[in-house]
């Protein structure tokens, strides 16, 4: 299995950046990691990362400040690691060029999820087809909404990500283990509660959004996403 893409991890606190490291290579990332501006500039010399994980304090500099040396020089996705949580900040990293942040501490999940989004709303950008249509339902892949006869669903980012797996899978049977690894790119591992609890909660939407189509459970093998006859 190839790389689901290249991350730089600039981050100077060392345990932070090992522990991050192996968690993205766990899903399939190729990282690189640098522990200072310095190192990041010579990363970027010789590589294209598809996201930067940026600490916001380093020990030689900003990373506001090299987001907005970087931002022409990179159509990386940049993710602000930061403790800063003034708004004043937040404005100023969005405005120099960041995409989104996360504010520490964090658990290791969410920064995967958003890595995923990444990378995923990145290789998107560069496909043909934008939205994705099945039933009454249409999905725009780029901008991560829903809707059901013209009429926005509303749905988190983690519930569009099961919806555009099952919509790219209507009428096939998903295992719970290959949902939860296709859409959130992950194995499941002990976490079968929760997924079992997001897509009850996307089923209640779906039937409320009065959808064509509806999550249906294939009892011992998983899911299918399928026509409904339901009376509202």
């Amino acid at each position: 299995m190839g790389s689901k893409g290249t991350v730089l991890l600039v981050e100077d606190n060392k345990g932070l950046n090992d522990a991050n490291t192996q968690a993205l290579q766990m899903r399939g990332y190729t990282v690189i990691s640098a522990e200072t501006l310095s190192e990041a500039r010579e990363w970027l010399a010789k590589a294209e990362p598809d996201v930067i994980l940026l600490d916001v304090m380093l020990p030689d500099g900003s990373g506001f400040d090299f987001c907005e040396e970087i931002r022409d020089k990179t159509n990386a996705y940049i993710l602000f690691l930061t403790a800063k949580t003034d708004h004043e900040d937040m404005v100023r990293g969005m405005t120099g060029g960041g995409d989104a942040y996360i504010t520490k501490p964090f658990h290791a999940e969410e920064m995967i999820v958003k890595v995923n989004a990444a990378t995923r709303r990145m290789a998107l950008d560069k496909a043909p087809v934008k939205n994705l249509a099945v039933g009454n339902l249409t999905l725009n892949i780029i901008t991560g909404q829903a809707f059901v006869d013209g009429a926005e669903m509303r749905v988190t980012q983690r519930e569009f990500s099961l919806l555009l797996v099952f919509a790219q899978n209507a009428g096939k049977t998903i295992s719970m283990e290959g949902l939860y690894r296709a859409a959130w790119g992950a194995p499941m591992l002990g976490d079968k509660k929760a997924l079992q609890r997001r897509v009850s909660d996307l089923k209640n939407k779906l039937i409320q959004s009065n959808c064509s189509h509806g999550i249906t459970t294939a009892y011992g093998t998983g899911y299918q996403f399928t026509m409904q006859n339901y009376e509202l």
